[in-house]
């Protein structure tokens, strides 16, 4: 073995074997056979193609493999299934801006088909990124049953499900307020838009306007003249542009101010447009502002209502790219914000503005763009989400969908319980295009209901003829040039991978329903929730019984990640290692605003002045699942990651020096035999409890509890105490065969250790366990691979909890006896002697058991044990481990005398003070009486305990003096 550990060698060819050899491949028939409880089946969270994996992407590679890999070692039947997702927007945004720059076209120049063309090349060349990534980070998924959104198989079955729910009235076209991105050029969820709390007047970059400054966050008011009379009525809105589509003026009907009014008009300063007055109770509040609120039906959720209820026109005002179109007169042509300004000029001039005022308001965002949202009144397919919403509320109101951790279910049913229909149609080329046909007979517009939807257009045509009864040679189809939001595929993921709508695929009746669906929060109601309603709808079944939600990855500021910070980190950054100069040079190559990569370029310095060192693969999963226990949020610190790789040093020395005193010709027993010394019973039991342990924080979901477990036994058990327990056993003289049959036993112990602890520990750290693995002694029964043995189970008869808690006071007796030398400032290579001494008979003799053990972790030259009835030792130095133990070390001539009682004098008054707080406790009036019991008796306790204490350091103090 190499004299360090190397991740980079250890993890270059595990991965690629492991594959080979079809180790992560899942067999439907075994799964289709297994009983529920024998089946884990989880599919990933399908990244954006166009993306790489960063630290939350990895942190959920770090979880979902952890689990997979521990089924897998359990026997069950196992599938992690992967995928891509298209991801509409930011993959058409890419492959439009590089073939802008590279070829100086558009794709309405090249045409819809030509423009998929290169985008599907596009994504053969550069799409397959984050695969590798997942491979060098040991993700164990099924590579076979590899999906991508866009693959025959799952885009059929976006077909179906589209038209199944428009058969089910879940589906529907309407003319309806859409959240717009002038940017993009297409309508968006309300998952989509970001918001943007505004306190006051705030000047903000607008990047559809070549990145100009606007104002937002007032409110401006101006005066409408009521027709043929000299009166006004003022009204007020954060966004003056949209009174070009005014189409009322609402007042509320009890409100004397305006009742003289009613039915009146008011006429528009820059249009040929009368303005009716109406009067609606939900729209005004007569308290608030003049009590008079513009309509804009067109441009605002609650305009549009008051619309509808009035029957009034629904102007829009702005054309796709957000600029101001025919309706808006002299204002024409004019991008929506410069416009902003040009208003309120054009109305100071007429003398109508009057004023405006700071106003708190929330701005919405393009979460893709970053672009200002603009409602806007498009024609476009929804699905009517309430009674979906509901059968998910009750999936885990019933329990028959657990949430994990159960404090998101507040957050599931909020959501839920207030959800709105959801609108699918994007204005996209690439995606999944939508099944629906507009129909022409003759030429001309079918009458009512122009559209179909089918599942081809063969079918579409069938279904026309049928419905206005004409021949189909008289009807022609235009498919909707729209696609579908890629949320809508991605909800139908966990069943159109295994086959759906073939229900009875093998691979469907295996692996459907799944198991788990492992995330991170943030995209509870993006994925999650749509994958239940729709997993229910078109299945009849709930898509997996358990939904366990990760924390958020942060800096270690606690920030959230972000390019303009410089805080992003690709995990191969981690993994591999990097300067600060490559990390910078990164940023400047980047698509950041040159403004913002200086900031950006500021922050790395700080954070990474000496660059991030090299730590693997393993290190990082390990460190990421140690800080899920944090909760909601994982404020990671990379130099906790390069600690644990130092763990991953200290696990490739411990196993090289076991294997040094192991041998070649070691062969491990099958079982455990031979006379088992303490420390073998103590390790044996450690080793129990640590099985225990990291089984039931992985059925509960605990990874950061798994982590500490396996950290304290290969660290603080089998390092610190076990491998300096048996060195003298190692190499003492093997010709007796009494010493060579306890070095058997040890070699036994320790390779059990190995081979248990490495299997434990394999869920998190992949490569660096297989590696140390195949180097261990094979008896026979090793399993080809470590990621196929089983996982360890607890044995019993190794339980001792009386073999641990005799430990626990040899343990607690050698961390005094190093802590007295260091406070004695001896030098590290003395061998003092050492006494230590006890209050009982029964704890002398389980000390004097392990005598050899105190020596050895000790490293002392003599041990001996004494009752305190014994005459104490003179010339030593003494530290109190309880009230039933000391620990005396020889010091004579070693060290300064003064020094020494000048420090036990320090801890008598400490002692002191207590004794004296105590005795006030136990001193005031009526105290056997007020005083309840069991206070008096642990206040007595408390006082017995010190004044022990108190009489030894007395006696170490006088014992310091007969050195003098």
């Amino acid at each position: 073995m190499a004299a360090a550990y190397d991740p980079r060698a250890v993890e270059s060819a595990w991965g690629s074997w492991w594959e080979n050899k079809k180790y992560f491949h899942a067999d439907a028939a075994k799964a289709k056979d297994a009983p529920a409880d024998r089946k884990f089946v989880m599919v990933i969270p399908p990244p954006n193609v166009t993306g790489s994996l960063h630290l939350g992407h990895t942190l959920t590679c770090a979880v979902e493999d952890c689990l997979t890999r521990w089924h897998r070692m359990k026997g069950d039947a196992t599938c992690w299934l992967p995928g891509v997702d298209h991801a509409g927007i930011a993959t058409q945004s890419v492959v439009e801006r590089k073939l802008y720059k590279e070829q100086n076209i558009t794709r309405h120049q090249l045409g819809r088909e030509a423009f998929l063309d290169q985008v599907w090349k596009w994504k053969n060349e550069y799409g397959n990124r984050i695969t590798g990534q997942l491979r060098r980070i040991g993700a164990s998924v099924d590579w076979d049953r590899e999906a991508f959104t866009m693959d025959p198989k799952l885009s059929h079955a976006v077909n179906e499900a589209f038209v199944r729910m428009y058969e089910q009235g879940l589906i529907y076209r309407d003319t309806r307020l859409v959240n717009w991105c002038c940017q993009l050029k297409t309508c968006l969820s309300d998952l989509e838009v970001d918001y943007e709390d505004l306190p006051k007047a705030t000047m903000l970059r607008v990047k559809s306007h070549d990145n100009k400054e606007y104002e937002f966050g007032v409110l401006i008011k101006f005066a409408y003249k009521v027709e043929h009379s000299d009166e006004e009525i003022v009204v007020a809105t954060t966004r003056i542009e949209t009174m070009l589509g005014d189409t009322a003026v609402a007042v509320h009907p009890s409100d004397e101010r305006y009742k003289h009014l009613h039915g009146k008009f008011l006429t528009h300063p820059f249009l040929d447009r009368k303005i009716p007055i109406v009067c609606d109770d939900v729209l005004v509040d007569p308290t608030f502002g003049t009590g008079a609120v513009k309509v804009t039906p067109a441009h605002d959720h609650n305009d549009f209502a008051c619309g509808r209820r009035h029957k009034l026109p629904e102007i829009t005002i702005f054309d796709d790219d957000g600029l101001m179109n025919e309706q808006c007169g002299q204002f024409k042509g004019m991008r929506r914000f410069d416009c902003r300004i040009e208003i309120q000029k054009a109305l100071e001039e007429k003398g109508l503005l009057r004023g405006k005022e700071d106003n708190v308001m929330r701005l919405g965002v393009c979460s893709r763009s970053g672009d200002i949202i603009e409602p806007m009144l498009k024609p476009q397919w929804w699905v009517k989400c309430g009674d979906m919403a509901a059968a998910a509320v009750k999936a885990v109101r019933n329990k028959e969908l657990q949430i994990i951790p159960d404090f998101h279910e507040g957050t599931w049913y909020h959501w839920l319980e207030n959800i709105k229909d959801w609108c699918i149609s994007r204005q996209l080329w690439w995606g999944h295009r939508i099944p629906a046909y507009e129909v022409s007979i003759n030429g001309q517009p079918a009458p009512a209901d122009p559209w179909i939807v089918g599942r081809t257009k063969e079918d579409a045509l069938k279904q026309a003829a049928a419905k206005y009864n004409v021949p189909e040679s008289s009807i022609s189809l235009t498919q909707d040039e729209d696609v579908l939001d890629t949320w809508f595929s991605s909800g139908l993921f966990p069943f159109s991978t295994f086959g759906w709508p073939n229900e009875q695929s093998d691979d469907f009746q295996a692996f459907y329903p799944g198991t788990l669906l492992e995330t991170g929060h943030d995209i509870l109601f993006f994925w999650v929730a749509r994958m239940v309603m729709m997993g229910l709808t078109l299945t009849g079944k709930l898509p997996f019984t358990k939904i366990y939600l990760h924390a958020m990855v942060r800096d270690a500021h606690g920030r959230k990640m972000s390019k303009s910070l410089g805080n992003v980190i690709d995990p191969l950054e981690v993994v591999e290692g990097i300067s600060l100069e490559a990390l910078q040079e990164k940023l400047k190559h980047g698509n950041l605003d040159p403004r913002e990569v200086v900031k950006a370029m500021e922050g790395q310095k700080k954070d990474f002045p000496e660059g991030i060192p090299e730590c693997g693969a393993d290190a990082l999963r390990f460190g990421l699942l140690a800080y899920t226990i944090q909760g909601r949020n994982v404020n990671l610190d990379i130099q906790r990651i390069v600690g644990y790789r130092q763990f991953c040093n200290k696990l490739w020395n411990a196993t090289r020096f076991a294997l040094s005193h192991m041998g070649d010709s070691f062969k491990p027993d099958s079982t455990i035999s031979g006379v088992l010394s303490i420390a073998d019973m103590w390790i044996l039991s450690r080793l129990n409890h640590t099985i225990k342990e990291v089984t039931r924080a992985f059925e509960q979901y605990v990874f950061g509890e798994a982590t500490q477990a396996l950290y304290s036994f290969w660290l603080y058990d089998l390092c610190d105490v076990y491998l300096e327990l048996v060195k003298p056993t190692m190499g003492g003289d093997q010709t007796i065969p009494a010493r060579a049959a306890a070095k058997r036993t040890a070699q036994n112990v320790l390779y059990t250790c190995l081979d248990r602890g490495l299997r434990l520990l394999h869920p998190m750290m992949p490569f660096l366990t297989e590696e140390l693995y195949q180097r261990l002694p094979n008896n026979g029964n090793r399993f080809e691979s470590i990621c196929v043995a089983y996982f360890p189970v607890p044995v019993p008869l190794w339980s001792r909890p009386d073999i641990e808690e005799r430990m626990k006071d040899v343990q607690e007796v050698i961390h005094h006896l190093r802590s007295l030398i260091t406070k004695s400032n001896l030098p590290s290579n003395s061998k003092p002697k050492t006494y230590v001494r006890c209050r009982t008979t029964t704890l002398k003799d389980s000390m004097t058991a392990q005598l050899q053990d105190i020596a050895t972790l000790a490293k002392a030259s003599e041990v001996t044990i004494q009752l305190f009835s014994d005459p104490a030792p003179e010339g030593c130095s003494v530290d109190i481990v309880s009230d039933n133990l000391e620990v005396h070390l020889d010091i004579k001539g070693m060290v300064d005398i003064g020094a020494e009682t000048a420090k036990l004098n320090k801890k008598k008054g400490e002692v002191q003070k207590l004794l004296d707080s105590y005795k006030k406790q136990m001193s005031i009036p009526n105290y056997e009486t007020k005083v309840p019991a069991n206070v008096r008796e642990n206040n007595q306790k408390k006082w017995d305990e010190r004044a022990k204490e108190l009489e030894a350091i007395d006696n170490a103090i006088a014992n310091l003096q007969k050195m003098k």
